[in-house]
């Protein structure tokens, strides 16, 4: 980044644990307070989480001073200073604290509410209506103590919450809370002492009992909303699980020794046993083995590894034992990076939440001055319909009280953070990995997806297609001299024709002499004869005479003695599940194009096996970015998606609206892509466009839910149609549901 005079300027992100957040007014206020921090270029809470994500400039500030501005403005915050596993565990236990401490005043509120609540109607019903407030009189002195005790006792956390934001100037859910609960009890304890004192004949009714019930309930809420956020958030926490805490390390002499795995280093051996989890990144350098890699790449299937095979930390050894050598440790592993790009994508924040970020800042002053604003009605029209005293101040202490709890901006903090949590935490268990929440929210207005052709529709590795023995030749006799010859070549069609001797159990000779022509074959020489194997160039320049039939690109051609005895067609083998694949990017309605570096023939050819529905074939990787570019002016509003390896396509991949990088899971840290599939599938793509298009349902209806909540209950309120108590029960309800209709995307469908 670059100042106004050309001066270099680094900017650093810190992570801030912020506590006593309760709604969207609260991130309003620790934002602001961030934000005038000089330094602080930019701050995003996450209501969900508990945290705060800050970018700023080191040389003018650093976390502690930003944390100690949010600290002042009421809400207790540190930098996180545990990272990893650690940070996590820590996180845990701070939000379990959290929840027990409301379950403790919920228990309490509801002591001293229910059975108090309970013996009211039961008495109510049984003495004869209007003459039950004066058999039973000692009721009212039973709701006066227990309400006086909840005030205390379950209210100071909301008390103490308003006094803070009040000395402040500002106001949160709690000032609502806190003032809803004391229009209840103060009106309630006026009204009681007026009528023991003779300023009115009958006895007015009274609210002691809903001041105690609406402090429980709001506190049962609050304990159920804060498990249900755990619940939310529960992806990083599995996946930082599937790494073990001890592995087996090897020494010189073979002999193994459990140690923590962070002291494990870069050339370490370790042994992994059958039905261990694989502690860390590596190379099999021993043994064979199934290894489940579900829980990272979200392939249901078990793979084989062997030497020379990479292995993913957090992944199960089934059923074979294996050593490995150690490649990455710590933050370098790929489930570091996977949980990293998850948390990352978590602490976003998308362009949808703004207008809830807005509307949050004035929410509580506007609910404020709507309760002034009814209780004055009320007043007013007691004095035009000569309504008695009592009654016109109980109408407008049930009314002020009920707009007062009813109006909850909780929802509407929790309506996009929710989602994204469950969403971008169910994607990673599926092997997808969006590393930001723009992704997430273009990925649902794609229209046009591009793929790739090497590494992405066909394995990106040459296979042997056909052997083509001449002149009486065995088919066998053929590949095996074939192999031979191209024992000791690294060239990638070399080795598919030596893997491919071996996997039909052939018997390959040892070559006494080779040689490498490059760009054109190898010579060398088996069994005392001359073997040859290249392209037409090189059995041209030798001398050898060929059938046109036999001259085509993708043939390699082997001669014996100076006579052609067959050729060897090698293609790039199509991967298993790509036309499945095509079939199902179909089926949500998008359009698919082919681009790729190959010729006409061979492009069209492969599309048409997988069922693609247009091509742009013979571009080199630099062009690519230019089609990309010309699919954009060509679709207008349509958004273009491009699905390649994230090596050659970067350009490409950068330029789409949205990139879609395919690679294995050691390589989730270099790829290009706004969203990264870890298993390599194809059908990766699809399953990512489901996840976001369910994703951003799940948010407007989120949002839906909490403006109409309001929209439609704070005037039933002002209008005296809400009891108290069911103000308070619909406000606790309005959280959870946003919550749970989250919870919902972890059911979603992806394949």
């Amino acid at each position: 980044m670059a100042s106004e005079h050309g001066h270099a300027t680094t900017v650093e992100e810190a992570v801030l644990a912020v506590g006593g957040m309760d709604c969207a007014s609260c991130v309003a206020t620790v934002e602001r307070a961030a934000r005038k921090v000089g330094g602080v270029e930019q701050c995003a809470v996450n209501l969900a989480r508990g945290r705060a994500v800050v970018r700023f400039d080191p040389k003018q500030t650093d976390p502690d001073v930003v944390a100690a501005a949010i600290t002042d403005a009421g809400y207790p915050t540190h930098a996180e200073t545990h990272a990893g596993a650690n940070a996590e565990e820590h996180r845990v236990a701070e939000h379990a604290a959290h929840a027990e401490s409301w379950f403790r005043r919920a228990m309490v509120g509801v002591a001293l509410w229910l059975p108090v609540e309970l013996l009211h109607w039961t008495l109510a019903l049984t003495s004869g209506g209007e003459h039950f407030a004066h058999r039973h009189f000692w009721m009212h002195w039973v709701a006066l103590i227990t309400s006086t005790i909840a005030i205390v006792y379950v209210g100071w956390a909301f008390y103490r919450s308003a006094w803070k934001a009040l000395l402040r100037g500002t106001s949160n859910m709690d000032t609502l809370i806190a003032m809803g609960a004391s229009v209840a009890y103060g009106y309630s304890l006026v009204a009681f002492v007026g009528y023991l004192a003779g300023w009115w004949r009958e006895l007015p009714d009274l609210y002691f009992m809903e001041a105690t019930g609406l402090l429980a309930l709001i506190s049962l809420g609050h304990w159920l909303e804060a498990r249900a956020r755990t619940a939310a958030g529960s992806a990083i926490r599995e996946l930082l699980n599937l790494a073990p805490a001890t592995a087996l390390r090897l020494n010189e002499d073979g002999q193994s020794a459990e140690v923590p795995v962070a002291e494990l280093h870069v050339g370490d051996r370790v042994l992994v046993r059958p039905g261990d989890r694989i502690p860390v990144d590596g190379v099999v350098i021993e043994g064979r083995s199934s290894v489940d890699e579900s829980m990272i790449t979200g392939e249901s299937m078990p793979v084989l590894r062997q030497p020379g095979d990479p292995v993913i930390g957090g992944t199960l050894n089934v059923d074979g034992r294996l050593v490995v050598r150690v490649t990455k440790v710590g933050s370098e592993t790929a489930l570091a990076q996977i949980v990293k790009l998850v948390d990352r994508a978590q602490s976003s924040k998308p362009p949808v939440q703004k207008l809830a970020d807005r509307i949050a800042a004035v929410f509580v002053p506007t609910v404020l001055a709507i309760a002034l604003l009814t209780g004055v009605g009320w007043y007013v029209a007691g004095a035009v319909n000569d309504w008695p005293a009592a009654q016109t101040w109980g109408r407008l202490a049930r009314a002020t009280c009920s707009v007062l709890i009813i109006a909850c901006p909780c929802a509407l903090g929790l309506a996009v953070p929710a989602a994204l949590m469950v969403g971008t935490g169910r994607g990673a268990k599926r092997g997808i990995l969006i590393r930001d929440v723009d992704a997430l929210q273009n990925a649902e207005r794609v229209r046009i997806v591009v793929l790739d052709k090497t590494g992405t529709i066909t394995r990106g590795r040459p296979a042997v297609a056909n052997v083509i023995p001449l002149n009486d030749t065995p088919a066998d006799e053929l590949l095996a001299l074939a192999a031979a010859a191209e024992m000791f070549s690294e060239h990638p069609v070399a080795r598919a024709i030596v893997d491919h001797a071996r996997a039909r159990g052939l018997k390959i000779p040892q070559p006494s002499a080779f040689a490498n022509e490059p760009g054109l074959g190898v010579v060398a020489t088996v069994n005392d004869r001359e073997v040859i194997v290249g392209n037409v160039e090189l059995l041209a320049k030798r001398g050898i005479a060929m059938a046109p039939s036999t001259a085509q690109q993708t043939t390699v051609h082997v001669a014996v003695g100076g006579k052609l005895i067959g050729a060897i067609t090698v293609a790039d083998e199509i991967k298993p599940d790509s036309a499945e694949a095509v079939r199902e990017l179909h089926a949500l309605g998008l359009r698919t194009v082919l681009l790729t570096g190959d010729n006409e023939a061979t492009a069209r050819a492969i599309a048409k096996q997988v069922g693609i529905d247009d091509v742009r074939a013979n571009v080199r990787p630099a062009g690519k970015a230019d089609v990309i570019r010309e699919l954009q002016r060509a679709n207008g509003k349509s958004l273009v998606a491009m699905v390649g390896d994230g090596i050659n396509d970067a350009p490409a991949l950068a330029q789409a609206d949205l990139g879609i990088a395919i690679g294995s899971g050691s390589d989730v840290a270099k790829e290009a892509g706004d969203i990264v599939l870890v298993g390599g599938s194809l059908r990766g793509v699809a399953a990512a466009i489901k996840l976001s298009r369910a994703t951003m349902r799940t948010i407007r209806q989120n949002l839906f839910f909490a403006f109409v909540y309001n929209v439609l209950a704070i005037p039933l309120a002002a209008l005296g149609l809400l009891h108290p108590l069911i103000a308070a029960a619909a406000m606790a309800l309005s959280d959870i549901t946003v919550i749970g209709n989250a919870l919902r995307l972890r059911r979603t469908k992806l394949d």
